[in-house]
């Protein structure tokens, strides 16, 4: 076994890089601590207090009053969303929110990219790293992959927008949580229905359970299309597969493709 060495800058980057990725968020001390040590020393008999004199009862003081913050409801973020007469108001509100906490844990928002006239309207599910760092949805491998796919039913991302159900990263790139997408679906929902595309485009079974309101699978819903009444927009709407899911399983860019000729065909009828 190789002696235990203090890590150069190249490792020590490596491994604050590698805890990011998996979503820690902060040391719990300055030193380490072998737990299992602790855990296998004898534990120590500690000594029996002598009992107190009684003392009078006296009345226990009233407890403060806790502060809750009625942003973490989710009826009061669909009052914020709201509120937002423009994309640009909806930005500056999603900004200024502190209800979840995804945004403590997250370097920015991800807003949204492309064309905010455009008919079609692409969403996904949250940002990942490279979303996080750069503010912009679709930005890593997965969105290599997406504008591959639109360029091959000739679009791009001056003809289409694209945005996310949760606008911060989860830590780890886990899905968000139910009381993540409570709090961040109503702002979505004035995205959409702001933008008012003709198609709207679900990729992966975050925004397609929640959008579509099922329950079933993306590999069950892929290819559908549902008339969907969005806050006061109704759109049409296709399911398809997530990007990151087609580059762990090359198979199915063909289930894929199909979907992308269905939205072409669509588009030009």
């Amino acid at each position: 076994m190789s002696e235990n060495r203090p890590l150069n800058d190249a490792e020590a980057r490596a491994a604050l890089d590698w805890y990011r990725a998996v979503g820690v968020d902060f040391a719990v001390g300055e030193e380490p601590v072998d737990r299992f040590a602790a855990s296998a020393a004898p534990s120590r008999a500690r000594p029996i207090p002598a009992p107190e004199a009684p003392v009078a009862a006296t009345a226990a003081p009233a407890a403060a009053p806790i502060a809750i913050s009625l942003t973490s409801d989710p009826t009061e973020t669909t009052a914020l969303a709201a509120t937002a007469q423009s994309l640009d108001e909806l930005r500056a509100v999603m900004n200024a929110y502190e209800g979840c906490l995804l945004k403590k844990r997250a370097t920015q928002l991800v807003f949204a990219d492309g064309n905010p006239e455009a008919e079609i309207m692409l969403v996904g599910e949250g940002p990942g790293e490279q979303e996080d760092l750069q503010g912009k949805p679709f930005v890593g491998r997965a969105g290599q992959l997406l504008d591959r796919m639109l360029a091959a039913i000739g679009l791009d991302r001056s003809k289409v927008y694209i945005a996310n159900m949760v606008p911060w990263r989860p830590p780890g790139n886990r899905d968000p949580s139910p009381e993540e997408m409570a709090l961040c679906t109503p702002f979505l929902l004035r995205q959409v229905e702001l933008v008012a595309p003709k198609f709207l485009v679900t990729l992966g079974n975050v925004p397609t359970k929640s959008l579509f309101q099922t329950q079933n699978g993306i590999t069950r819903m892929r290819g559908q299309w549902r008339d969907l009444t969005i806050n006061s927009h109704q759109t049409r709407a296709l399911a398809t597969l997530h990007p990151a899911y087609l580059l762990r399983t090359p198979a199915s860019k063909a289930l894929a493709w199909r979907d992308m000729l269905s939205l072409k065909q669509a588009i030009d009828s």
